[in-house]
């Protein structure tokens, strides 16, 4: 069988295996269940067993994915954090980050390459953070809202510095081209909030439990059209994807609380039980751990370049802290501020592609990036209190 035929069966299998395993050593310790996603992929990839390797077709799923998991955290987007001083801290954050991952680019990799790891260093992984928080009874506490507006300004931020500096137009004209995409995504997200959706509503209602599936199908639409026409304008597709969540929001506000819920159950069941996980297992598999073995001193660069993330995202983050929160607290937001993965896969991805730096350089970040799932939310969760429930370790989402 070639790579595509035994890839088939292979992340399929890993992905009901991932969350039995979160929930046979949860019993100890709690470890999101894209933590045994990552690693079960490098387990069955060319660096380990050598059972599957890169393919398109899984190439493309995991890229829907990874638009999937952009979507689910546009959704959850609290605009009202974003306007309180947890929102605006966190972009003052946010831009410290950035200029201190600029710094730390240029010692590593002077050049372009620079702006890759800028980039990955000022990431938050708030597709990775919400579920937690929300699993943790957090979400809507002043420590979740702090670290809801880290995620958001920590994913969207460098959304436009991968569109801006990473494209293959001038920054100049890049930035005139992201305005246009802006204008019209804006456009879409104020009909969305100022025009009664009251049909759309009633029909999403209709069609909630027949072949119809409009609400669904409706998302998907969204999501390919803001998707596509980011790419088509040569922007990062995620931004597209990001957006799409937004809008998707606000056509749903005010709809009724049950069929909200059952929206959102569909779509987190078609992005968390199958996009998601293809993402994240072939991330696994396409992990070039053969090269960090290859030189035992690039082991040492993950552990290194895990507490720059804890210093270049982690310490500014401490800007959007609630007031008045204790060191516990505040030590809790700077590590979930430093928690960072699909914009470290992305950025990184695209570093390789473009030949601004090496695949080597590129799983030391990403090797990083999983550390800090790893580690990162749980430290933070055990300094807020272990509020979590035995059951809700199966629905630890990417």
């Amino acid at each position: 069988m070639d790579d595509l035929d035994t890839a088939i069966v292979l992340i399929p299998l890993l992905a009901v295996l991932a969350p039995v395993a979160a929930r046979a050593v949860g019993t100890w310790i709690r470890v999101p269940v894209v933590v045994f996603e990552l690693v079960l992929g490098i387990v069955i990839g060319p660096s380990v067993l050598g059972w599957t390797g890169p393919s398109a077709f899984v190439e493309l799923l995991s890229e829907f994915g990874l638009a999937m998991l952009f979507f689910i955290a546009g959704t959850e987007i609290e605009f009202a954090a974003m306007r309180d001083r947890a929102g605006k801290r966190a972009v003052g954050g946010w831009l410290i980050s950035l200029v201190l991952g600029v710094v730390v680019g240029f010692i590593l990799v002077p050049g372009p390459g620079a702006i890759v790891i800028a980039v990955a260093l000022a990431s938050t992984a708030l597709g990775t953070l919400l579920p937690i928080l929300r699993d943790a009874g957090e979400l809507r506490t002043p420590f979740g809202r702090a670290v809801g507006a880290l995620g958001a300004v920590g994913e969207f931020g460098p959304l436009v510095a991968i569109s801006v500096l990473l494209g293959s137009r001038e920054p100049g004209v890049a930035t005139l081209v992201l305005g246009a995409f802006i204008l019209i995504a804006a456009g879409a997200i104020w009909y969305a909030a100022r025009v009664p959706q009251g049909a759309l509503h009633r029909f999403v209602n209709a069609t909630l439990h027949t072949s119809g599936q409009f609400a669904v199908r409706t998302v998907m639409l969204i999501l390919a059209a803001l998707t596509a026409l980011s790419i088509v304008l040569d922007l990062d597709m995620l931004l597209g994807a990001f957006a799409a969540g937004i809008v998707w929001r606000l056509l749903m506000r005010d709809a009724s609380e049950h069929d909200r819920a059952s929206v959102e159950s569909k779509i987190e069941g078609l992005a968390f039980g199958f996009l998601v996980p293809v993402f994240f297992i072939y991330t696994g598999v396409t992990f070039d751990l053969a090269s960090l073995l290859a030189t035992p001193i690039l082991l040492l660069a993950v552990v290194g370049v895990l507490l720059v993330l804890l210093v270049v995202r982690g310490v500014p983050s401490l800007l959007a802290a609630p007031e008045g929160a204790g060191a516990k607290e505040r030590l809790a937001v700077m590590l979930m501020g430093a928690t960072g993965l699909p914009i470290i896969v992305a950025v990184t991805s695209i570093g390789v592609d473009e030949e601004l730096i090496s695949s080597a350089t590129a799983s030391v970040f990403v090797g990083a990036g999983m550390l800090s799932v790893l580690l990162f939310p749980l430290i933070a969760v055990s300094l807020r209190g272990d509020t979590f429930a035995p059951t809700d370790l199966v629905d630890d989402r990417a």
